[in-house]
C-alpha cells in the first residue's frame, strides 16, 4: 500500500474488534505486544477490562466471593464475559451500538467510547517511544476496519507524534484499504483489511499437508 518492504520498517498494527490488541511489528519482527500471559492483559475489549489495578481484582473476590458466595469459576467469568465495554456501558458489547448510546446521551455508553479510544492512543505512543519511532500505522479487524468514528477520536490531536491526518479520507470509510495519512506525515497510516478465516486455514494446510 504504501510501496516499503515492511521487513524494513518500524511498524504498530492495531488489530481492533471484539477481541482488540495492538503489537508493535520492528523490523519483521514482533517487539511487543498488548495481550500478557493471557488476553486479558492490554487493551479494553467487547468483554475484557484490559490493564486494571490488582486492588479490582481484590475489590471484586471480596463483593463476590465473600458477600455473595460465588467460587473463582464466577470471577473468571466476569474478567472474560462481564467486564470491558459491556461492564461499563452496562449492557453494549458492539461498537456501533456504544456509538449510538453515546448520540443518545447515554453516560455509560459515553465512558466504554471514550476509554476505548484512550487506551488505543496510549498504547500507540508508548510503542513508539519503545521502538524509537513508526514508520507505519496500521489499523484493521472489525473496529479498526469499519468504525471511522472511533479512528477518529484515536487519531486525533496525535500532531506531537507526527501524525497527520486527512480526515476526509477516514470518516464514513468502512472495509476498505485506505491511506489515511497525508503526504506531511512523519509515518504513514493505513487502514488494511484483514482474513482471520484464511490465515487461520492457510496456516493449519501448512502444518498437516
Amino acid at each position: 500500500m504504501i510501496g516499503k518492504d515492511w521487513n524494513d520498517l518500524k511498524i504498530i498494527s492495531c488489530h481492533l474488534g471484539s477481541g482488540a490488541s495492538i503489537c508493535a511489528i520492528d523490523h519483521g519482527k514482533s517487539f511487543d505486544t498488548t495481550m500478557g500471559m493471557t488476553p486479558l492483559e492490554g487493551l479494553l475489549m467487547g468483554s475484557r477490562p484490559g490493564d486494571v489495578d490488582p486492588g479490582v481484582i481484590e475489590f471484586i473476590i471480596k463483593k463476590e466471593i465473600v458477600e455473595n458466595g460465588k467460587d473463582w469459576k464466577d470471577i473468571t467469568k466476569i474478567l472474560n464475559k462481564q467486564s470491558g465495554l459491556i461492564g461499563i456501558s452496562g449492557d453494549k458489547q458492539d461498537m456501533r451500538d456504544i456509538r449510538a448510546g453515546r448520540d443518545a446521551g447515554d453516560k455509560r455508553a459515553t465512558y466504554a467510547f471514550d476509554m476505548f479510544a484512550q487506551r488505543v492512543k496510549r498504547y500507540i505512543g508508548g510503542y513508539m517511544a519503545e521502538m524509537g519511532g513508526c514508520d507505519l500505522l496500521l489499523f484493521t479487524g472489525g473496529i479498526g476496519e469499519n468504525a471511522w468514528f472511533m479512528r477518529r477520536p484515536i487519531l486525533e490531536n496525535m500532531e506531537c507524534l507526527g501524525i497527520d491526518i486527512d480526515f476526509s479520507k477516514n470518516d464514513n470509510v468502512m472495509g476498505e484499504d485506505i491511506i489515511l495519512s497525508t503526504p506531511k506525515s512523519k509515518m504513514a497510516v493505513v487502514v488494511c483489511t484483514t482474513d482471520e478465516e484464511y490465515v487461520i486455514a492457510s496456516d493449519t494446510y501448512a502444518l498437516v499437508k
